[in-house]
């Protein structure tokens, strides 16, 4: 089984600055991508950044330039680091692991339990 546990979410100021992170442990070959998605009241949960194994990334256009997604050496621990928040960020953060847990398993999607940021005007 795979858990990813998040932390990092809470409250800032427009223009302030979040860290997020989300590890990612139990038993599993390898984590292909990883990445944040985010969930707004009334919307549906979209991408924010994402990461593959071999570093590429990807953003939302929204978060171009404000947000930048990271992972450890051991490729376990996703990092988002959030800055020049917007009122239009908050939303509950979620993290997602591709994950290829035995030799002839396919990659399957595993979800965190979400962590909420709220940004004030």
């Amino acid at each position: 089984q795979v858990q990813l546990v998040e932390s990092g979410g809470g409250l800032a100021q427009a223009g302030g600055s979040l860290r997020l992170s989300c590890l990612a442990s139990g038993s599993f070959l390898r984590i292909n991508g990883m990445g944040w998605y985010r969930q707004a009241l009334g919307k549906q949960r979209e991408l924010v950044a994402r990461i593959v194994i071999d570093g590429v990334t990807n953003y939302a256009d929204s978060v171009k330039g404000r947000f930048t997604i990271s992972r450890d050496n051991a490729g376990n621990t996703v990092y988002l680091q959030m800055s020049s928040l917007k009122p239009e960020d908050t939303a509950v953060y979620y993290c997602n692991a591709e994950v290829k847990t035995r030799t002839f398993a396919p990659v399957r999607d595993y979800w965190g339990q979400g962590t909420e940021v709220t940004v004030s005007s």
